[in-house]
């Protein structure tokens, strides 16, 4: 199978074929997620989170998103990998961003960058894709300006969240991530626009759905309680402390090298 391209993936939402999401952090994950034929692998400033255990995605570095990036994108030989745009150079304009997000291109050989907002950053959008830096782009909550809102809510403004999604296709982008939206506002949103939509938080009727790799997997120690929006489909925190647990007891009771 030939590596999945920003256009192939546009045809996906043409030919009704939902796309398959998940974010990568490193080399084994990502081999892993690969050979399990998921369409994207999503290099997210969400590595803050559940990589560095902070509180928020805000203190992730560009350095280090591309230290994580080089080693998904040389995983990755069928998935296409996208690679979050770190806070602040969505903010800063389209020449900063556009510094960012060329070296994400040349030094991890990665596909496409993620930048978060709407109208807001059209033109930082289309000057990336004007530049042949493919973009997706993310629309609803966003949690690089999670110091303004307050916290992550439901999002239910129709008017702007429509402004945005439009201007994010115009501007270029090959598909949108709807956070943490209406499910009913989610499939309005999915029926505007000609590019995929990939929901997370969103109900059921986007393009194309995106879970954090980690959560999907149970696999945040300190996560007490799961999202709403996550179908957990495994309980690795209890499997590998349980088995470290053994190896701990194994090696105590001189049962190590025994039969």
């Amino acid at each position: 199978m030939a590596k999945l391209s920003p256009p192939k993936i546009i045809s996906y939402k043409k030919d009704g074929r939902k796309i398959v999401m998940l974010t990568a952090y490193d080399y084994p994950g990502a081999k892993l997620l690969d050979e399990a034929g998921v369409d994207i692998l999503l290099v997210g400033d969400s590595l803050g989170n559940v990589v560095q255990g902070k509180s928020t995605t805000l203190p992730v570095t560009l350095d280090e998103v591309i230290y994580h990036a080089e080693m998904v994108a040389r995983a990755a030989t069928q998935a296409l990998v996208a690679v979050d745009l770190p806070f602040p150079y969505c903010q800063l304009g389209p020449q900063e961003a556009l510094r960012a997000g060329a070296r994400i291109l040349k030094e991890t050989l990665a596909d496409a960058v993620k930048v978060e907002g709407g109208a807001n950053r059209a033109a930082t959008i289309a000057a990336l894709t004007d530049a042949g830096i493919p973009v997706l782009g993310h629309c609803g909550l966003r949690p690089q300006e999670i110091r303004q809102t307050g916290g992550y809510h439901l999002q239910r403004e129709r008017e702007l969240l429509f402004q945005d999604i439009t201007a994010v296709e115009q501007a270029g982008a090959f598909g949108i991530v709807l956070e943490c939206l209406e499910p009913e506002l989610a499939k309005e949103a999915t029926q505007a626009v000609s590019i995929p939509t990939i929901g997370i938080g969103a109900g059921p009727h986007t393009d194309g759905q995106v879970l954090v790799f980690h959560d999907l997997l149970g696999y945040i120690p300190n996560r007490t309680k799961v999202p709403k929006h996550v179908k957990q489909y495994a309980d690795l925190r209890s499997i590998i402390t349980g088995a470290v647990q053994q190896y701990a007891d194994d090696v105590r009771s001189g049962m190590y090298f025994k039969e």
